[in-house]
């Protein structure tokens, strides 16, 4: 008997899930059987199972078939095993990654200082203006952003530096300067030069040789700087242009323009000596300008008492000859006069020392 029960049950769980010998399903439907008081072949009640409805105003086992529907649909199927994602999860994971490289691929931002080169499979395609700009995904196109405005220093030479320059009077210069230069356009500066500020500093010490070599040393260190610095610039310029390397040459500065360390002392006592000696020359001719001036003068006075002369000669020569001894005997301390009825002997500074000075305005 208890061999019997069990085989019963387990008939039962056969059938608990499937279609009763009437066409009814065991226990999803809430219909009666056609006979007997259960729904099972046995006349037992079939366990009644609750009726699934997606309904706006479905409960929450309406929202469970929902989400589980859509799980098999996109290949979820049951629940899975223990400690395994689903995958769906990783399924809407792989789309959120590939949406975000999308938008970081396609969609750059250039700043107004910038410019943006597009390359398509390694290759210039075009480039991009300030703004927002939309490119194929990479790898396809890829943009780098390169600064046009930023203005870029290179400096050369020092004031230890063993690479000196030959000046146009054979004299050796140890010069220091730097460069002023900024991209103008990136295209070219990108694929044109494989080292641009290599390149950079090979031309600048080209173009400063150039120049140097036709100038004197006191010219270098002197008041032609700024016309060495332009020359360089234009020259610099006209190398890059011929490079076609996209470079703009903003400006030359020389911090330094001395002769080699080794002779520097004796070369600033020998410009010391020589700006003395040109003091000197300097001094000379003020003074001969000056005497110049004077004999001018002299000569335009004489040619006033000529005329003068010529009008009245007794008069002018009397005055003349009153003048001329007036400030020769003003120098001396004795005046001896030959002349009849004449003291032999006038002491006349002791004279005009013993008279009471005259008071002016009587």
């Amino acid at each position: 008997m208890t061999s019997l029960l069990g085989w019963g049950g387990r008939i039962r769980g056969l059938f608990a899930d499937t279609k009763g010998p009437w066409g009814s399903s065991g226990g999803g439907d809430d219909s009666e059987p056609p006979s007997g008081d259960g729904g099972g072949p046995w006349g037992e009640p079939a366990p009644r199972r609750r009726r699934t409805s997606i309904t706006p105003g479905g409960n929450v086992t309406s929202f469970d078939e929902l989400f589980r529907r859509s799980r098999a649909r996109f290949g979820g199927g049951g629940g899975g095993l223990p400690g395994r994602p689903d995958r769906s999860l990783i399924i809407w994971a792989i789309i959120g990654l590939v949406a975000l490289w999308l938008l970081f691929t396609t969609f750059h931002s250039i700043a107004p200082g910038q410019r943006g080169v597009v390359t398509r499979f390694g290759r210039y395609s075009y480039t991009l203006g300030p703004g927002v700009g939309i490119t194929l995904p990479s790898p396809i196109e890829r943009v780098q952003k390169i600064d046009v405005e930023n203005i870029r220093s290179v400096d050369l030479g020092s004031e230890n530096s063993d690479d000196l320059m030959l000046t146009g009077d054979q004299n050796l210069l140890d010069i220091a300067y730097s460069v002023r230069w900024n991209i103008r356009t990136p295209e070219l500066y990108l694929f044109q030069l494989a080292q641009p500020d290599e390149t950079i500093r090979e031309v600048a010490e080209s173009a400063m040789r150039a120049v140097i070599s036709r100038v004197t040393l006191n010219d270098a260190m002197g008041d032609k700087r700024a016309e060495i610095e332009s020359q360089v610039a234009d020259n610099m310029q006209r190398i890059l242009d011929g490079y076609r390397s996209g470079i703009q040459i903003q400006g030359i500065a020389i911090k330094q323009a001395d002769p080699p360390e080794a002779v520097n002392d004796a070369f600033k006592e020998v410009t010391a000596a020589q700006q003395d000696a040109q003091t000197y020359v300097n001094r000379a001719n003020a003074y001969a300008l000056q005497l110049g001036q004077k004999a001018q003068g002299e000569a335009t006075a004489f040619d006033k008492v000529y005329e003068q002369y010529k009008l009245a000669p007794d008069v002018t020569r009397r005055r003349m000859y009153y003048e001329t001894m007036e400030q020769i005997l003003s120098k001396v301390d004795k005046t001896i006069v030959e002349a009849p009825g004449v003291t032999p002997y006038l002491p006349l500074p002791q004279v005009q020392k013993s008279q009471p000075q005259r008071e002016p305005n009587q």
